[in-house]
């Protein structure tokens, strides 16, 4: 967004507003004018413009009060710039708490000006287009993270999206991986066409051949009629055949026919039914070890497992645990009909040092009874107490309670998780840190705090 972009320019001096205009009209910007913070206000009702010039020492109402109105109306993804004549830090300081995007003094350098409405509509067009992304990714806001395991999560599926390649999604149960098998529907060619979910764990072993290929009338008792099967009603579109590990062995054989040859047959048919179909298969389970144990075709595993991507567990980027909490607050007040709720503190941080087993479906229906059953705000006491005894911090259940200080508290608790998680990545420095979503020097220093080393006494940082 460039030209043609409209600039509302807020200053109750003429000839301010006169020469801004004829600057930003040479930009090939439109430009729409007010000579106070409450006319600006009215004109907002029916104009969204695309970026705020909003002078600080206004006749009536301020500027910095007008700034929190107008972002209000328009809202935070429009970006304002504030400018004075009289401008001083304290000011500046307000006005980005307020969510000024830039701040300009007067005399207005000309390329200063230009370079700030320049990049002001420039972070107005990212933001668009990540929340754009963040809606077609996931509506359900399940997949919402910022920490590095999610970042590289997000740029696979950008990557992987658009493809016809087959995806193996691994990961434990709660995860997320249907949510991610969809998110890779959405964003690809199909995204118009069927997406169809098949559990194959759901399914009795002797109809799972009828659910995936249909059959024909009489094909087996009560086969009353002819019913097509999930590939012809994925056709054009995508499948995930979900718990993929679970399928029978009898099964896998015609689902590799199907990859192999683009084509189904109907239980009780022999005549082949040509299906244009892109298959996603998840699965919590080794299938690996599962191939090994004769319990998974080799064939098939390699057919499917075209692109892997490995679901983080949510104990795997705890940093995400505020962000999926907040949203998970908003949505079930919505959904159950309540006022807006805010969980304290303290209980973000009990969250956040609990293991997750389940993963963010546990934390989700966690939260859920929460927000039922808690006032306005969501304490500590809101949370359900057995469980969070019986599982958070390991170091906890060995060792009883003793009279002590908070800061020795979440110490103790850090050096632990700390420890595990070196330990589970080998004492890999570099993985461990991107996985915790901090900087490698950041977990140098931790390590060097808590003089953590390995079980043969060797230091960890000289671990890479």
């Amino acid at each position: 967004m460039s030209r043609g972009a409209q600039i509302l320019v807020v200053d109750d001096e003429k000839n301010i507003r006169r020469t801004l205009r004829m600057v930003l009209e040479g930009e090939g910007y439109e430009v729409e004018e007010a000579e106070s913070a409450e006319l600006a206000l009215k004109m907002v009702e029916t104009l969204r413009p695309d970026a705020v010039l909003l002078d600080v020492r206004l006749p009536g109402m301020d500027g910095l009060t007008a700034l929190s109105k107008m972002r209000d109306k328009l809202g935070e993804e429009t970006p304002h710039i504030m400018i004075s004549g009289h401008g001083t830090i304290s000011d500046a300081v307000d006005a980005t708490k307020k969510g000024a995007f830039d701040f300009l003094e007067k005399p207005i350098d000309r390329e200063r000006l230009v370079v700030a409405v320049r990049n002001a509509l420039q972070s107005k067009t990212l933001v668009g287009r990540v929340k754009e992304l963040e809606a077609r990714l996931d509506p359900e806001l399940e997949l919402l993270g910022a920490s590095a395991p999610m970042e590289r999560m997000f740029k696979e599926i950008q990557k992987v999206a658009p493809t016809k390649g087959r995806v193996l999604i691994t990961g434990e149960s709660g995860t997320g991986k249907e949510l991610i098998a969809r998110a890779l529907h959405r964003l690809s060619p199909r995204s118009k066409l069927p997406f169809v979910k098949v559990n194959c764990a759901a399914i009795p072993h002797d109809l799972v051949e009828s659910e995936l290929f249909g059959h024909e009338k009489g094909s087996f008792t009560g086969a009353v009629g002819r019913k097509r099967g999930q590939f012809e009603v994925a056709d054009g579109g995508t499948i995930l055949l979900d718990e993929i590990g679970d399928m029978p062995l009898h099964a896998q054989a015609k689902v590799l026919r199907v990859l192999q040859q683009g084509e189904v047959v109907r239980v009780g048919s022999e005549a082949p039914i040509n299906v244009d179909v892109r298959v996603i298969a998840a699965t919590n389970k080794d299938l690996e070890k599962a191939v090994k144990d004769g319990l998974f075709r080799e064939d098939l595993y390699f057919r499917l497992n075209v692109i892997p991507l490995q679901a983080p567990a949510l104990r795997e980027r705890t940093g995400d645990i505020p962000i999926l909490v907040k949203n998970f607050v908003e949505r079930f007040c919505k959904e159950h009909g309540f006022k807006r709720k805010v969980i304290s503190e303290a209980a973000m941080n009990r969250l956040a040092l609990y293991p997750w087993p389940g993963n963010v479906r546990e934390l989700k229906n966690i939260i859920e009874r929460m927000v039922i059953m808690s006032d306005e705000v969501i304490d500590v006491a809101d949370l359900p107490e057995d469980l969070f005894r019986e599982r958070i911090g390991a170091g906890l259940a060995k060792t009883p309670l003793s009279p002590r200080t908070l800061r020795e508290f979440k110490d103790e608790m850090e050096k632990s998780f700390l420890v595990e998680r070196l330990a589970e990545n080998g004492w890999n420095i570099s993985r461990t840190a991107e996985l915790l979503g901090i900087e490698r020097t950041n977990l140098h220093k931790k390590i060097r705090h808590y003089g953590l080393t390995r079980g043969d006494g060797t230091e960890a940082e000289h671990e890479e």
